[in-house]
């Protein structure tokens, strides 16, 4: 009988851990607030290089976050990605010369959009454009700039 007791508790116990994996998981992935349960309106931007930028990525300002990143497309007729995000309701203050950025939290972290506050007084409405973007720096190109740099000022040539 005892025996029986015990693996009933190894049991719960192996069930209790994979459902904390599986709130961490979803915690982790962003899965956990699809919808951010309140009222939200779109705006658009478009970006020459999103880098990794992904669906379901914050959208911040002076680190806050206001937002999700709601659907990547590319336009063939800008030649550039269209990124759509759902911004919460009560921050509808973002005024019509704002600017968006795509950066990355930490060296190796997601990537996300950071607003900078412009100076007009017309704020942006629903499936407004952002008018002003800066594109992710993507690591490779910077890499691979720097590395050219090396080669072609290394090469002897002296004037």
């Amino acid at each position: 009988m005892t025996t029986r007791s015990m693996e009933i508790m190894v049991g719960a116990f192996v069930a209790l851990g994979f459902g904390a994996l599986f709130i961490l998981a979803m915690h982790i992935s962003n899965l956990g607030r699809l919808s951010g349960g309140g009222e939200t309106y779109q705006l658009v931007a478009y970006f020459q290089n999103i880098g990794g930028l992904k669906t379901r990525a914050p959208v911040t300002i002076s680190g806050v976050r206001v937002g999700r990143v709601t659907g990547i497309v590319y336009d063939p007729s800008r030649y550039k990605a269209r990124v759509e995000m759902a911004i919460d309701a009560k921050h509808d203050y973002f005024s019509t010369d704002a600017g968006a950025s795509i950066y990355t939290a930490g060296l190796l972290g997601e990537q996300y959009i950071a607003f900078e506050q412009g100076a007009e007084e017309d704020t942006l409405g629903p499936g407004d454009e952002i008018e002003y973007t800066q594109s992710a720096l993507v690591l490779e190109e910077i890499i691979s700039k720097v590395l050219v740099k090396l080669t072609t000022g290394s090469s002897g040539d002296k004037k």
